[in-house]
């Protein structure tokens, strides 16, 4: 039971189709007088940016555009963002894209008004100062950066991924257009689907968990149960990806408060060492996890196989909590994400690299089962080498 908490959401929230083309306004609310707009590459060459600079353009209001950032963010490129931004006179950060652009515009933000280097603020409530107005548009339905404290950002030089977590570095707005995520591709709509889903899920099991975060991860798991297979499969059904884009940002306003779990812990080393994308690394992990995870929180497991659809009429507490492990693996299959850790060269002896990392994590600490190094390296074990490869190969 929980008997005392917290919840705060300082960000403001436009969401629905065509939201975007009231930038201009947002940005002189927030008294903007010139703005850094930060997205990576992809979302430049999609013609994304164009449909952000032409309202700012038809309005007056003068910007630049940053572009140099990578699917791993690099504390490199907030140090550049950060320059450009001081050099050209910003004073609003608009950022778009998936978790990579936010999580860098974010960033830059938060040290166009606190002195130093972004890597004295790693760690959570370390950051002194408001950030500087941001407005964060996704692209992607599932980091939910557009409405988190978190900006995980990759650090080149010792090859290590960090994470910056403050209030003060949450988007000052929200600004969410599902619109802007018809075109993903498949590929991308299944992998930061499981993501949005790996947070709604870790969120609600772990021992942080609270009333508040509680409702939210209980519909945004119904919203993704309902609609990925989808989005992944129909992209340009509309109503699917709204409904994809807002199970995201629900799921983001649950683990913003609770932190989320192993998926995630393992996430970062893996991540950081083997290019795994964030969105497939937590889809291999989350399965294995959750078995890990039953007997801390049996009824919740039940209760997610409840919510994927399968049928527990006659079965046991537990007998029903495995369900959801058997319901998540089908997801992932039906989704077409069928990778392994193996295929991304995670082999035996990099194991305890990846389980002494992992455990510096804020997010072991509020797992419903308390994890040895052993019991992570059996996950990533059971990440490796399937069951169900193991037979085919065989």
């Amino acid at each position: 039971m929980v008997n005392q908490f917290r919840y705060e959401i300082p960000t403001a929230i436009e969401f629905g189709n065509g939201v975007i083309n009231d930038l201009a306004k947002h940005v002189k609310n927030l008294n903007g007088t010139k703005v850094l707009i930060v997205g990576d590459p992809g979302v430049v060459q999609a013609g994304v940016v164009d449909k952000l600079t032409k309202p700012l353009e038809d309005n007056g209001i003068p910007y630049v555009t940053f572009s140099e950032i990578e699917p791993d963010p690099a504390i490199q490129s907030v140090e550049k963002g950060l320059q450009l931004a001081d050099e050209e006179g910003c004073d609003l950060v608009v950022g778009v894209g998936g978790g990579s652009s936010l999580d860098t515009a974010k960033a830059i933000g938060l040290m166009l008004t606190n002195s130093g280097h972004i890597r004295d603020y790693v760690g959570i409530n370390m950051v002194p100062n408001q950030a500087a107005p941001v407005i964060a548009v996704p692209t992607t339905a599932g980091t939910g950066s557009e409405l988190t404290i978190w900006s995980v950002l990759s650090d080149k030089e010792v090859k290590v991924k960090v994470s910056v977590g403050s209030i003060y570095n949450m988007p000052t707005l929200a600004l969410c257009d599902p619109e802007l995520t018809t075109s993903l591709p498949p590929h991308i709509t299944a992998a930061t689907g499981m993501d949005a889903l790996t947070h709604a899920l870790e969120s609600y099991v772990n021992k942080a968990t609270q009333p508040i975060s509680e409702g939210l991860s209980v519909q945004a798991m119904k919203m993704i149960s309902k609609n990925l297979r989808l989005a992944v499969v129909q992209g340009e059904n509309k109503e699917a990806r709204y409904q994809m884009l807002l199970a995201s940002l629900i799921a983001a306003m649950a683990f913003n408060t609770t932190r989320l779990g192993l998926s995630h812990a393992l996430a970062l080393p893996l991540g950081a060492h083997f290019k795994i994308p964030h969105g497939v690394v937590n889809a291999i992990l989350l399965p294995e996890v959750m078995q890990f995870n039953i007997i801390g929180n049996v009824k919740k497991f039940a209760e997610i196989a409840t919510i994927f659809g399968e049928n527990t009429i006659g079965l046991t507490t537990r007998e029903a909590a495995e369900k959801a492990v058997t319901a998540i693996r089908q997801l992932k299959k039906d989704v077409g994400i069928a990778q392994t850790l193996s295929d991304y060269g995670v082999r035996e002896e990099h194991l305890d690299m990846i389980a002494e990392e992992a455990m510096l994590s804020g997010n072991v600490a509020v797992n419903p089962v308390k994890p040895t190094l052993e019991d992570l390296k059996n996950i990533c074990r059971a990440a490796m080498y399937p069951v169900a490869k193991e037979v085919v190969t065989n």
